[in-house]
């Protein structure tokens, strides 16, 4: 499926939203400020700096296989800040694919994901220069090199451009290239339990599936005009999204707000999750959403709201993506700030947003979600749809607005993208129940399942029981290999500071929730939880903490 009259295009959309609103705030970082004109000229120069390189894009669609891609690939090797969108809106404009690199990466997991990747221009934090400096003699495809200057000293590597150099030096006009719906948007997936892919969708298709192209009533828009008139019509939202933009959730939420004609607060401190600091940009850029992933952004939030004095009445909404965000956690936030709508985002990088749940009013839950146009669950042999009400244990999967493919993984591509029923369907992998209601139960992804004795156990449903423990502050799940069930069950448990409790305490808690055989067999107090820069649990530090 694509869109309505086939047009949409990121670089495309950009442009018409700031010819409508030239002198609307666009981005904010620290003391920068830019609106919609300006940001377009910007991006303009990098596109046209890219292109004065000689990169771009070198064949169309209809002659490539789902897996392949005709574009030139540019690393975003970038903590958070106004470059980060900029390269991304500016390589869309120059028909280059941005794409997302985990900084936090040692030299064989960049060598493996810039190689896969195929990049051939990279964009880079200064700081991260020594590493790169090593690393280039064993990229020899990388030819293009940004340095974005910060306050690390680091002298520009050699061949590099510094990126304010290259932008004054680059032509504000607009790039002569003809923009495609064709034209790629690819994300990396996040190598939590596996090593990490490209996901390749078409920009029309993301679009709508993840970057604010339906309507409220969850129809798609079918034209540049009915999005530019929606922006003009409304005052837009000013949305501050705190995780790293290298993953998936902080910039689709960047640009689902810019659709909408609203403007994107970056948070000041970049290189760790400051919550102070973000109630801080709050109050000061009177921010009316945010957008965090999970517990491990939600309990410190919570924490240093309660332990301090700040205006937060401009603050509408809390969405949710990415990780479970605890009920306990959700009813602070609610107890704290009353007006707060708090709206769980449930999708994937292969599937786009699929589903959501609200929590508004004092009244909480978790693990339930309304499901999007195109969500539903197939069955477990992938044979079939299931319908509400079916009693079985299905797969979460999505139809309509998909990807393409795995960057280079024909294989991969087929199973995570099959056709069942005469459909194409995208199934990320999560395990889901469709309720008579009509919500969908989210069992928890298949990956990070357990086997117990021929019984399956989802990490995250033993999580969440561990968390209703008041002295829990986080919790992450793994299973070990056992001669006597195959696998067991074993959590790694962060306490609460100022906060005790015994094993026999969290396991009694535990029994309130799930099923014994669901309970843990081993757990590992420690003073601090190891988890992605996103919030997501980083199951494999987890399974590490218990050898066999």
């Amino acid at each position: 499926m694509t869109s309505a009259d086939n047009s949409f295009n990121l670089a495309a959309l950009q442009e018409a939203i700031a010819e409508a609103l030239p002198e609307r705030e666009c981005l904010v970082f620290r003391d920068r400020r830019f609106t919609w004109s300006q940001v377009t000229e910007r991006t303009r120069r990098f596109a046209n700096h890219m292109l004065a390189q000689g990169l771009g894009h070198h064949a169309d669609r209809a002659g490539l296989s789902n897996w392949e891609s005709g574009q030139d690939h540019v690393a975003l090797y970038l903590h958070n800040g106004n470059e980060y969108l900029e390269c991304m809106l500016g390589a869309f404009k120059s028909r280059t694919v941005p794409f997302n690199v985990n900084y936090r990466y040692v030299e064989e997991e960049l060598i493996y994901l810039l190689d896969n990747a195929q990049a051939k221009a990279i964009v880079y934090h200064a700081r991260f220069a020594p590493m790169l400096r090593t690393l280039l003699p064993k990229l020899p495809q990388l030819k293009v090199l940004v340095q974005v200057q910060d306050d690390s000293g680091e002298p520009l590597l050699p061949g590099a451009v510094e990126y304010e150099a290259a932008l004054a030096a680059a032509s504000p006009e607009r790039p002569d290239v003809e923009w495609s719906p064709d034209d790629l948007y690819m994300l990396y997936t996040g190598g939590t339990t596996g090593m990490p892919k490209g996901v390749l969708w078409r920009q029309a298709d993301v679009f709508t599936a993840a970057l604010g192209g339906r309507r409220k009533d969850g129809t798609p828009f079918e034209s540049v005009e009915q999005v530019v008139e929606r922006v003009e019509t409304g005052r837009g939202v000013r949305l501050c999204p705190p995780p790293p933009m290298m993953h998936g959730a902080a910039h689709w939420g960047a640009f689902h707000t810019w659709h909408g004609g609203g403007t994107v607060i970056i948070q000041g401190e970049v290189l760790r999750f400051d919550a102070a600091d973000l109630w801080a940009t709050v109050e000061r850029e009177k921010v009316q959403a945010l957008l965090i992933v999970g517990d491990a952004f939600g309990r410190p939030i919570a924490d240093a709201l309660e332990q301090g004095d700040y205006d937060i009445s401009s603050l509408k909404v809390l969405t949710n993506s990415g990780a479970a965000l605890s009920a306990d956690v959700k009813q602070r936030m609610l107890d704290l700030h009353p007006p707060l709508r708090i709206v769980d985002a449930m999708g994937s990088s292969e599937s786009g947003q699929q589903g959501r749940h609200i929590s508004e009013g004092g009244k909480v839950s978790t693990g339930m979600f309304e499901p999007a146009p195109g969500a539903c669950v197939l069955s477990a042999d992938l044979e079939r749809v299931l319908a509400p009400g079916d009693d079985e244990t299905g797969w979460f999967a999505q139809q309509g607005y998909v990807p393409l493919g795995y960057l280079g993984d024909e294989d991969k591509t087929r199973r995570t993208f099959p056709v069942v029923e005469g459909k194409r369907y995208s199934v990320p992998g999560d395990r889901a129940r469709w309720q008579a209601s009509g919500m969908v139960e989210l069992l928890g992804r298949d990956s990070v399942t357990i086997n117990s004795g021929g019984e399956k156990i989802f990490a995250e449903e033993v999580e969440a029981a561990l968390k209703h423990h008041e002295a829990v502050y986080d919790a992450i799940v793994c299973g070990r290999p056992s001669e006597r069930w195959g696998q067991e069950v074993c959590a790694v448990v962060q306490l609460a500071e100022g906060r005790d409790a015994q094993t026999a305490d969290l396991l009694a808690e535990c029994e309130k929730h799930i099923a014994r055989y669901k309970l843990p067999k081993q757990l590992r107090m420690v003073g601090t939880i190891e988890r992605n820069p996103s919030g997501k649990p980083d199951y494999r530090w987890a399974r590490a903490q218990f050898p066999d």
